[in-house]
């Protein structure tokens, strides 16, 4: 992408962000299908003048972007409520005024309320405090590992995806469930619901069920409602 290496996500951003549990101002750039956890990363073509302002406002700041997805139609779109705030670790600008740039997963947040603002995008009050977001998890039990592949690989056979599942087997057990969670093109309640879950192993455990139901689906739009 050619872009530049931004300081380290975490450290300097952990450290600012989590100072502040609750009444954070927070800058949204709400996107539906795009989950970004903490510890993930999530790469963005920024090309809407509002978003390229929230960028350029974001570099000028803290380099915080909060990412959440809408709840549905509308200008503006209702908000689901949790989303999880990125720290810009790499960006490129390009001649026309857009932006390539990668998002470091830091902490998700909880809208307390959106405030009335002059700026282009949408800006909410959030609250950090409900979510043990600042440590990596525990390891998964290896049959809940065992079982989130075997999902995975019937998932992607139903799709014709071929996937090297030798690098996947190599993929730590935080990264291989964000990833699928990322990635799976389920729906928005569906991928919410994962973004929400309280700890990995429930997040793992919702995302096999996932995997298995929208694979019988195939046949059938699912929807997860």
């Amino acid at each position: 992408m050619g872009a530049r290496p931004a300081p380290p996500a975490l450290g300097y951003p952990v450290h600012l962000i989590m100072a502040q549990l609750v009444g954070q101002r927070l800058s949204i750039f709400p996107l539906a299908g795009a989950l970004l956890f903490p510890r993930s990363q999530l790469p963005l073509h920024i090309f809407e003048p509002r978003y390229r302002a929230l960028v350029s406002d974001a570099l000028a700041r803290d380099r915080r972007i909060a990412m959440i997805q809408p709840r549905g139609p509308g200008e503006p779109p209702p908000l689901f409520d949790v989303g999880c705030i990125g720290h810009i670790r790499e960006i490129e600008r390009l001649d026309d005024g857009r932006f390539n740039l990668v998002l470091d997963g830091i902490s998700r947040f909880r809208v307390l309320r959106e405030l009335e603002v002059s700026t282009p995008f949408r800006q909410v009050e959030a609250d950090l405090s409900g979510f043990a977001d600042a440590e990596a998890p525990d390891p998964l039990p290896s049959i809940v590992r065992a079982e989130i592949e075997r999902e995975a690989r019937r998932f992607a056979d139903s799709r014709g995806v071929a996937v090297d599942w030798t690098a996947v087997s190599r993929l730590d057990d935080e990264t291989l469930v964000n990833a699928i969670a990322a990635i799976a093109p389920f729906d928005a309640a569906a991928k919410q619901a994962l973004l929400e879950s309280a700890t990995l192993a429930d997040r793992a455990d919702l995302l096999a069920q996932f995997l298995g139901f929208f694979r019988r689906g195939d046949d059938e739009p699912a929807t997860l409602q």
